[in-house]
């Protein structure tokens, strides 16, 4: 069974900047696709970033590009979700998936395409 949990939130002011880590257990597990997701309260779900298992393909969602970098350390085995410039709608549980498989090799930003949770970290920025 694989599980992720994250790390790396917090509270920060409007422009601050904070870095989110997902690590998988058990350490060697590789994911065809990583992504992060994030829900605000009352709202679902949204896909925020997702990157393939070489790192060399990235998807970010609309609101997040040129703010956002989503990344890979291969020597541990981990995901970052690099957030700079944030704001108050950025605030939410972010949290990691992960999948063991994709049609057509593409990561996509849809909840129901990842077979693996984490139980989230929270991010609050204040305006």
């Amino acid at each position: 069974q694989v599980q992720l949990e994250e790390s790396g939130g917090g509270s920060v002011e409007t422009g601050g900047s904070l870095s989110l880590t997902c690590s998988p257990t058990p350490s060697t597990y590789n994911a065809a696709c990583m992504a992060w997701f994030r829900q605000a309260p009352g709202k679902g779900r949204e896909g925020i970033a997702a990157i393939r298992e070489d790192g060399t393909t990235r998807y970010l969602e609309s609101s997040v590009k040129g703010r956002f970098v989503i990344s890979k350390d291969s020597g541990k085995n981990t995901l970052i979700l690099q957030m700079d410039s944030l704001r108050p709608e950025d605030s939410g549980m972010y949290t990691c998936a992960a999948v063991n498989w994709t049609s057509g090799g593409l990561c996509r930003l849809m909840p129901f395409t990842y077979s693996y949770f984490g139980r989230g970290t929270q991010v609050t920025v204040s305006s």
